[in-house]
Parts: C-alpha cells; structure tokens; sequence
C-alpha cells in the first residue's frame, strides 16, 4: 500500500515536470496570473470585511430597512462589487489551472455586464440625467447581444465539431 502511494508522483512533481517542459513566456503568464489572483482574492476579503462593517452598522446604529432606497443601495451595492471581483478573480482561476491560455471575451462581457447591472442598483434615478440612463442601457443591451451571438457561435461550433478560433 505505501509503495503504490511513493510509486505515484505527488502534485508538486507533476508541477515540476510541467514546468521543465513549458515555454519560458507561459512560466511569465502563469505568475502573473497566480500573482493577480492574490492581490484579487486580498482585495475581496477586506471588501468582505468592510461590507460585514457596514451592515452590522446598520443593524446597530440605525433602523435597518432594506426596502429603504439608499440602504437596498449600500448593501447590494456592495454585493454586487464583491460578485464582479470574485468572477474576475474566477476567470483568472481558469489561466492558472490551464483550462484555457487567455482571459476570454465572453468572460469579459459578462464582468461587463455585472459591472453596468451594480450600476442600475446604486443609480440615484433622481440626481442623473435621462441620456446617461438611456447610454448606460444601451450598452447593457450592446453587450448582451454581443454575450448572446458569441454563444450562439460557440453552440454551432459544437454542434459542427468545430474548435474556438483564437
């Protein structure tokens, strides 16, 4: 039993072993990666603890109503901050593990679109003017439909057994 455990490599051989063989610029890309995926993950826990603050603040020094504008405002607002960073932080994940080379579009767009959909919840409807909503909708809406065409070409790819050009 322990001669069949010491017979296979461990992780950090097989870590090794990839590494001898990988190109010098994909050593370089996955640090940086490892490097990113650090300070994101320091960044969201200390935006985790600061939202923690803010709403046990809330709770204790004031009458919490979260269906009052401006606290629905702070909280989600803050969520929704720290879901864009754990997605970012996820789609590096993917360069590190090497499921792909590149951060891709689709990935993007969709932090893109979270990005614009935290916007509609802490907007002040009342303090922007009507074109800023209108052009914040219309990249809402331009960015879904370039989200829902990459699919659609990724589906047909699948279904034609073709691979992502790129």
């Amino acid at each position: 039993m322990i001669t069949e455990y010491c017979n296979h490599p461990t992780w950090l051989q097989k870590s090794i072993e990839k590494l001898a063989k990988a190109k010098p610029y994909l050593i370089f890309e996955h640090l940086i990666a490892n490097i990113l995926v650090l300070l994101i993950s320091f960044i969201v826990g200390v935006a985790l603890y600061k939202l923690g603050e803010d709403v046990l603040s809330l709770l204790v020094n004031t009458a919490f109503d979260p269906l009052k504008h401006e606290t629905f405002q702070a909280v989600f607002g803050g969520i929704m901050t720290l879901l864009i960073a754990m997605e970012f932080k996820h789609s590096i994940l993917i360069v590190t593990k090497r499921q792909q080379n590149i951060i891709q579009v689709k990935t993007v767009i969709l932090v893109s679109m979270l990005a614009l959909a935290r916007k509609f919840i802490i907007l002040d409807i009342h303090a922007i003017e009507a074109a800023k909503i209108a052009a914040l909708s219309l990249a809402i809406v331009a960015l879904g439909g370039v989200y829902w065409l990459m699919r659609e070409r990724d589906a047909w790819n699948m279904e034609h057994g073709r691979q992502e050009e790129g």
